[in-house]
């Protein structure tokens, strides 16, 4: 079980990143006051990033607490 624990911690910690990335990307173009559909299109590129970073994170997190209960 202690693969499936650090596998997941693993998986959780690329989702985290991914979060990260998003932020920061986002805070970026709020700073460039960028204009309303300028910002759309960011907006549009960074959903999908978001949505599978959660995506990974959360899927890490029920590995790891799956291999601590099967431990």
């Amino acid at each position: 079980m202690q693969i499936l624990i650090w596998s997941g911690a693993a998986v959780s910690l690329v989702g985290l990143v991914g979060l990260i990335w998003c932020v920061a990307r986002v805070w970026t173009a709020r700073r460039a006051r960028l204009e309303d559909a300028e910002m759309r299109e960011v907006l549009k590129k960074v959903l999908p990033v978001n949505t599978g970073a959660l995506f990974l994170s959360v899927i890490g997190l029920m590995m790891v607490v799956i291999g601590i209960l099967l431990r």
